[in-house]
């Protein structure tokens, strides 16, 4: 691992609330922290963006400015840290976390506590900064970028596009902005009912997917295979704790790939509780693999911190010590 962690002083803040994250636990959460903050004396600057294109954009003005706030704080879920990032990565400008959405991956990952506003706040006034990597999702080299995409799949943020949990692709993919589309059931048994009519349909579809750049003394290599979905993992779970990528570290330099093959529905119905309780899936059909840089060619979706991000092909590429994040001590 490549951990580097620091102190900081943390004087003022940047505070990014989507009011619709976690069906309002977000909005409650910045409120917390807010008065929090006031009690320390801090700097607090709220930022509401229209969309996830106007939030990039006044989190780029903000930590541009001769008054930049020491740390950005996102009062949301992985989604909003996935706009968020879009402007903090390769500044200085510190990642802090208040988790009110529905996964909160990346909490989850650095150990900041979901609901409990105070405690997560209070994260952020300790100072305590670790640099992790990001991943990626560019153009693949020769490509005129993405397949002709569906009103669903459409993302809101260009590539490249920057994410800090998974990237998901195929079966999980579809899933998920099928579960975007639904107001009901709340939670995560949305995803549950959003994968009934996804299982109805075809699963496993051809997949080219070139790795480079592996641990020492691994060789390009190229997998040409059927797979039900390819996750791509700078962190190890999505969705809420699905351990999808059980090995990822996110300061390794490297992106964790696990590739689902081919199987029938009854073997990918009995995988599927597995994965949601969070346990490693052992199958013969579900292979894992680490690289720097990964291509990836399907007729299928993505999608990036529970995000459309278009579809492929794409390069995902791992960029080192990209991001620094409060953390506990």
């Amino acid at each position: 691992m490549n951990t580097s962690v620091s102190r900081r002083q943390i004087r003022s803040v940047a505070l990014v609330i989507n009011p619709h994250s976690g069906h309002g636990r977000g909005l409650a959460a910045a409120t917390a922290a807010a008065a929090l903050f006031a009690e320390h004396g801090m700097r607090v600057r709220e930022i509401r963006g229209a969309d996830a294109a106007d939030t990039v954009a006044l989190v780029r003005a903000a930590v541009q400015s001769a008054d930049r706030p020491d740390a950005v704080v996102c009062a949301g879920g992985d989604g909003l840290v996935c706009v968020t990032v879009q402007a903090l990565a390769g500044t200085d400008v510190a990642l802090g976390l208040l988790p009110g959405g529905t996964g909160n991956d990346l909490a989850r990952e650095l150990g900041v506590p979901k609901g409990d506003s105070r405690a997560a706040a209070e994260i952020v006034l300790g100072g305590v900064v670790r640099t992790i990597d990001l991943g990626v999702i560019e153009e693949p080299a020769g490509s005129d970028g993405p397949h002709p995409s569906d009103p669903a799949a459409v993302s809101t943020l260009p590539r490249p596009m920057r994410f800090a949990t998974v990237a998901a692709t195929g079966f999980d993919a579809r899933v998920t902005l099928r579960a975007n589309r639904m107001r009901r059931p709340k939670g995560s048994l949305r995803y549950s009912c959003a994968a009934v009519p996804e299982l109805l349909g075809q699963l496993a579809v051809p997949f080219r997917i070139e790795l480079s750049g592996g641990p020492e003394g691994t060789s390009p290599r190229v997998i040409e295979t059927d797979a039900v979905m390819v996750a791509v993992g700078n962190t190890r779970t999505y969705g809420g704790g699905m351990l999808i990528c059980p090995d990822a570290i996110l300061d390794d330099g490297l992106l964790d790939l696990t590739v689902v093959g081919a199987m029938s529905r009854a073997q990918l119905i009995r995988m599927l509780p597995a994965l949601a309780a969070g346990r490693r899936v052992e199958h013969p059909a579900v292979t894992h693999h680490r690289a720097q840089a990964v291509t990836v060619a399907a007729d299928v979706p993505a999608t990036a911190d529970g995000d459309p991000a278009e579809r492929l092909p794409a390069t995902f590429r791992a960029d080192p010590g990209a991001l620094s994040v409060l953390v506990p001590h």
